[in-house]
């Protein structure tokens, strides 16, 4: 229910986003792609268009929409057809969690999120990866272990006060960039 009223509330700008992406992109304004589900089914998810197609960089635009994670609204479908919810982990491309193995596993029970701990803790992963000298390894051996523990930390303690946390953080990052969470999680240390 609360995808339907979402879309409702979120449809004008999502189509207005979608139209703004086709022009800046000179292409359809919607990005597709297989990422791997609960229970390790694959699934089609859907975002708006960032990345020209012939240039191969993210447009000015493209920018805004990641930054402000309109880019990730058009998701609402794939939460309204019950592929994803509002908070899990983040869906990966195949190669990923399908991979994991042992407790690691238990991950795939859960629903991906539109949101989770690890993409309010990698919002700027674009910008990590590109600070390293090998972002594939860097993201392979660092970053995903990384979100795979917190993934899994959140399997154990999943509850409605935790979702509408992680919920509330993901809305309001943009304010101060997370610094206050962030200042908060290394005194936790």
């Amino acid at each position: 229910m609360a995808a339907l009223i979402s879309l409702v509330f979120f449809g004008v700008p999502i189509l207005i986003a979608y139209l703004v992406t086709s022009i800046d992109t000179s292409s359809n304004g919607l990005f597709k792609q297989i990422r791997v589900g609960q229970k390790a089914k694959l699934f089609t998810i859907y975002k708006l268009k960032t990345i020209n197609p012939k240039t191969k960089k993210i447009s000015t635009i493209g920018n805004f929409l990641r930054k402000s994670k309109i880019d990730e609204l058009p998701q609402l479908v794939n939460i309204l057809i019950g592929q994803m919810s509002f908070v899990g982990p983040r869906p990966d491309i195949p190669g990923y969690y399908d991979t994991l193995e042992g407790e690691n596993r238990k991950i795939l029970k859960l629903k991906p999120g539109l949101t989770s701990e690890a993409s309010i803790k990698y919002a700027k992963e674009e910008m990590i990866l590109s600070q390293q000298v090998d972002p594939l390894a860097y993201n392979d051996y660092v970053i995903f272990p990384d979100k795979v523990k917190m993934n899994l930390k959140y399997y154990y303690n999943q509850s409605i006060f935790l979702d509408l946390q992680i919920l509330f953080r993901t809305i309001f990052r943009s304010f101060g960039e997370g610094d206050i969470w962030k200042r908060e999680d290394e005194k936790a240390k």
